[in-house]
């Protein structure tokens, strides 16, 4: 029996983790019969059946579970020590595909690019925003910035800090309403929230009250604007009001409502467990942890 191929290898690994022959070609852009080929190339290497292959989908034998996880942990060591060697070379160069909500781009990331290309003028970014959790191989992303707790398992994650959730509005709108003393307050207040999340319109206060919300939006920097238009109370991410606090553009009512620590408080980096940290990856997490503002 001889030794697998790592390209093989690779192409099995994204076949299992697309759920499909025809997904793995698209992310890697090559032929389905490609693909179909390396499988069953590894698969005579190996001298066993790792997929079984039914009209409707594609399931792991024994032997493939067995196969997956060892092919896994040696191509990351693989790929660490080529990121090592290339580390001893030069410095890190290359393409860095990284996503964020929104706000997060805005307020945290965007204010550091210039200063990190400076530094690494050999990486070039690519930066997107999604307000939703993607999914990082069918968008081709090698970083996203999520907040809150991470539940895919198929993720490494390195915790960047923590972001305290606070209740805000402007000046003017408090002025023109009743006071915020008591969390019953809230509910004669105009509440703004999201319209695609309602786990994000579930504010995690310290007495339960119902919310009944006058206005929602998608995305959490629509919030802030709509906030500092004076439309109602938000709750919003420390990391992405700080300065509209400081300079008093909005206000935080009810600091002692807001239950401490949260599942929403927590900005973490994640990717994708089948490839090991690139030098890229991790020089852009060792510039930014220290200099954000969360």
């Amino acid at each position: 029996m001889g030794h697998a191929k790592t390209e093989d290898i690779e192409i099995f690994l994204t076949v299992v983790d697309t759920g499909s022959f025809t997904g793995a070609a698209n992310l890697l852009n090559q032929q389905v019969a490609k693909v179909s080929r390396a499988v069953s190339r590894l698969e005579d290497t190996l001298q066993c059946t790792l997929l079984n292959r039914t009209t409707r989908r594609l399931e792991l034998t024994e032997e493939g579970h067995v196969f997956i996880r060892y092919a896994r942990e040696s191509l990351n060591t693989l790929y660490t020590g080529e990121e090592a060697i290339k580390l001893l070379k030069q410095a890190p160069s290359g393409h860095l595909r990284i996503d964020a909500a929104s706000p997060f781009v805005l307020h945290q990331l965007t204010p550091l690019v210039g200063e990190f290309l400076s530094h690494y003028p050999h990486i070039t970014l690519d930066l997107t925003s999604h307000d939703n959790i993607i999914d990082l191989l069918e968008h081709k992303t090698d970083l996203a910035i999520r907040i809150g707790d991470l539940k895919d398992s198929n993720l490494h994650a390195r915790l960047l800090g923590q972001s305290k959730l606070r209740l805000v509005a402007s000046p003017e709108y408090l002025h023109q309403h009743s006071e915020v003393t008591h969390i019953d307050d809230l509910a004669t207040h105009k509440l703004i929230g999201f319209n695609d999340a309602s786990k994000l319109n579930r504010w995690p206060l310290t007495k339960s009250v119902m919310l009944d919300f006058h206005m929602t939006a998608s995305s959490g920097e629509t919030l802030r604007q709509l906030c500092l238009s004076h439309q109602g109370i938000a709750l919003l991410s420390h990391f992405m009001i700080g300065d509209d606090l400081a300079s008093g553009r909005l206000i935080e009512v009810l600091p002692e409502a807001i239950v401490r620590p949260n599942h929403r408080e927590s900005i973490q980096a994640v990717y994708y467990k089948n490839s090991a940290i690139s030098s890229r990856i991790l020089a852009f997490l060792d510039f930014i942890q220290p200099r954000l503002t969360l």
